[in-house]
């Protein structure tokens, strides 16, 4: 088990913080971090890889799949735009 990022998610490639915040397995990013990138600058999965090339095609469609499963880290991807 990853000592970082200790809980596990049904996702090979996102694991959960202590505060329950999910990440991308060997990075430091948060998924919303990489959702909002997507988001702001209307990114396609080929071009977050191209900006982000210590992601893996896999990491970034499973961080994408975990937001669109777990709507609600979409209230943080609008509180931080807010700010």
């Amino acid at each position: 088990m990853n000592e970082t990022f200790p809980i596990t998610t049904s996702y090979e490639h996102i694991r959960l913080d202590d505060e329950g915040v999910p990440h991308i397995v060997g990075t430091t990013m948060k998924v919303v971090e990489l959702v909002m990138a997507q988001k702001a600058y209307g990114w396609s999965p080929e071009e977050l890889h191209f900006q982000h090339p210590y992601l893996s095609m896999s990491q970034i469609h499973s961080a994408l799949a975990y937001y669109w499963e777990h709507k609600e880290i979409g209230s943080t991807v609008k509180s931080v735009r807010n700010e």
